[in-house]
Formats: C-alpha cells, sequence, structure tokens
C-alpha cells in the first residue's frame, strides 16, 4: 500500500482580529485537508491498480564513509531495494559511537557503516551479533571483531604533491613528515577521525606507546595541518595548498586517478592493513532491514562496485584488487592488534588531545 509521509509540516499564524478573515482561512484550511485526503486515496487507489508502488520500510544508517563513495552505494542501494529508503547520517567515527551510545536506551539509527574497527571493538556492547549469509566468502585475516564484521580493507598513505615537493624530497617512512621541508602535512584530529586515529596507532605500534613513540608523534604532529573536514585533507594537496596528506589509500587513489599533480607513497617502515567495520546497532528499530543492508554491504556486487568504482580493497576472499593499486604483497603492512587499540584508545585520545593544546592545532 502507498503512504503519504509528511514532515516538516507547518502551520499558518492568523494575526488581528477579522472575523472574515478568520472565516476566509478556516475555509481554505478545509478545502486544503479535503484536497490532502483525495490525494492519498488517490495514491492508495493506484498503488492497488499496479501503479509505481511506494517504499514501505527504511533503514537508518550511521557513516563515516566519504560524501562521493555515501552518494554511489546510495544509488547502487536504490537499484536493488527499491522499495526501502535508506538514510544516511555522516559523521566522524567519534561522533558516531557517541551518538549511538547516547541514544543505547532508545535507538534511532539500525547501522554503523564504516567507520574504525578499534571504535567498534572498544564498544562492541552496543553492537548486535550477527553472521551474514555469505561469511564463508570473508577472508579470516579480516574475521577480527567482536560483535562487527569487516567490511572493507582499509590502510593510510601519503598523498604527496609531485609539483611542491621532488622525488628526493618525499616522505618515505613516518618520521619523514616531521621534515621541515615537508612543511605541511594535511590530516584530520584523531579524536574525530577513524583513520587519523589509526595513523596515529601506526606510529605508535611502529615506534613504540612509551615516551619514545609519542615523541616520534608529536614531531610530526609539528607540521600538522588540521583541514576543515575529511574530505579537505587530500583535496588540499591535490589543490597544491599543503605538500602532503595522510589519509585512507581509496581517498588518495580517486585524486590521483583525477589526474591532479600527486602520487601515493606507502610508508616504507610499516603500514596497517586492517579492515574497516559494518555492525548492526543493538536495539536497531529495523533489525530486518539491518541485516538485509548488512548482507548487501557484504554481497559480492556490492564489493566488487566498492573495488572498481571507489577503490577500496575488498574483505571477500572473490574479489580483485583495486584498479591502479599494488597488490598487498608489494606493501610492507603491519598486523593491526585491535584489542590493544581498543584497550589504550580513551588513553591515546586524551594524549592527543594534550599535544594538540600544546602545539595549538
Amino acid at each position: 500500500m502507498a503512504c503519504v509521509l509528511i514532515k516538516n509540516s507547518q502551520h499558518v499564524t492568523m494575526l488581528g482580529h477579522n472575523d472574515n478573515l478568520k472565516e476566509g482561512f478556516m475555509k481554505l484550511n478545509k478545502i486544503i485537508t479535503l484536497v490532502l485526503v483525495m490525494a492519498m486515496l488517490f495514491s492508495v487507489v493506484t498503488a492497488f491498480a499496479g501503479g509505481r508502488p511506494e517504499r514501505t520500510d527504511r533503514v537508518v544508517a550511521y557513516s563515516a564513509h566519504e560524501d562521493s563513495i555515501i552518494a554511489g552505494m546510495v544509488a547502487l542501494w536504490e537499484q536493488d531495494h527499491p522499495n526501502i529508503q535508506l538514510e544516511v547520517i555522516r559523521m566522524g567515527s567519534g561522533d558516531v559511537i557517541n551518538r549511538v551510545r547516547a541514544e543505547s536506551a532508545n535507538p534511532q539509527a539500525d547501522v554503523i557503516w564504516s567507520i574504525g574497527g578499534e571504535a567498534l571493538e572498544q564498544n562492541s556492547e552496543l553492537l548486535e551479533p550477527f553472521t551474514p549469509a555469505e561469511w564463508n566468502m570473508i577472508a579470516d585475516v579480516y574475521k577480527v571483531g567482536t560483535n562487527w564484521l569487516p567490511y572493507t580493507g582499509i590502510m593510510n598513505v601519503f598523498l604527496v604533491n609531485t609539483d611542491m615537493l621532488s622525488d628526493s624530497q618525499m616522505p618515505r617512512t613516518w618520521p619523514d613528515l616531521a621534515a621541515p621541508h615537508v612543511a605541511g602535512v594535511s590530516t584530520a584530529r584523531a579524536d574525530q577521525s577513524g583513520s587519523a586515529f589509526m595513523q596515529m596507532a601506526n606510529v605508535l605500534a611502529i615506534y613504540g606507546d612509551d615516551d619514545a613513540g609519542w615523541d616520534v608523534y608529536r614531531s610530526i604532529m609539528e607540521n600538522f595541518f588540521i583541514a576543515p573536514s575529511s574530505g579537505a585533507v587530500s583535496r588540499l594537496t591535490n589543490d597544491g595548498e599543503i605538500p602532503v596528506a595522510v589519509t585512507l589509500e581509496d581517498n588518495a587513489q580517486r585524486f590521483v586517478a583525477g589526474g591532479g599533480p600527486v602520487r601515493i607513497v606507502y610508508p616504507e617502515d610499516g603500514v596497517i592493513a586492517a579492515p574497516d567495520g559494518i555492525a548492526i546497532i543493538a536495539g536497531a528499530p529495523n533489525k530486518a532491514g539491518a541485516e538485509t543492508f548488512v548482507n548487501w554491504a557484504l554481497s559480492a556486487r556490492v564489493q566488487n562496485f566498492l573495488v572498481q568504482e571507489m577503490g577500496r580493497r575488498p574483505v571477500r576472499t572473490d574479489a580483485s584488487t583495486p584498479p591502479g593499486l599494488p597488490p598487498l604483497s608489494e606493501i610492507n603492512t603491519i598486523e593491526y592488534d585491535f584489542a590493544w587499540s581498543a584497550a589504550n584508545r580513551a588513553q591515546f585520545i586524551e594524549r592527543f588531545r594534550e599535544l594538540a593544546m600544546e602545539l595549538d592545532l
């Protein structure tokens, strides 16, 4: 059955005491009400008569995905599930967790879609366990979560503007980002962005989470330029405003493919390769719809779309490497200890905030 959804309804406010004016408005309101009722009845008759079906279901997702990926994925969802409305509310990973926790007594969303696995692991009690229909097709190396599922394989890379830095000047390791000639590293805040938190964890995983490791990270922070939004991180480098950006691989690759004067550098001292996550929120208003969405997101069709159109690495064993990107075997990848990251997340964020305040970031 078709339905009419009226949002942000507005009311007419009558000013003055002219009875004739009031009477006119009352008659007008009756006419408008009658027209709306007739329109609703007509839509119902149309549905039963074989007209185009209206959406009868809704899935709400909180996501840290880039806008461009959300747009492409929503269009694909509408092709596959035209009767289920997908409402995506985009925010940073930290904001996603804060909102889900604040709403835990009365959840307002069904799915968390594409945020850092360490954030999901630390807050796994907010999530509903679920085994997807094609779990056997997911690579074992990515099956690391508690109550959350791997969605895509991600890593952070250096995006370098080749007009601003020569080949010999390009950073090759994480400490190279602190070099004076680099003079600017575009990134996001590690206390708000899941990918930026992973960058910080990457440095600490290599150089230690003691004072020595934090000294390395602090020296890098001295060159930081905190971009006004996650979408601006790479764009600032592509446009020649900041020489280097530290960003997710797929985001960097889109600027390379777009023909900008930029190049991807994989840190030679090691880069974390790990899954970002997708999960059903505990107490989701539309659990069945959430399960449909998760199964869809992990399907071969969607994973291949993410590979071919968005440059994301898949978590399925039957999908290929994104065009233009090297296989993992050619990159010095390091394992991400999600338990270590989750256990230390609050402490790491607090330390980041102290350093950011000290450095006036």
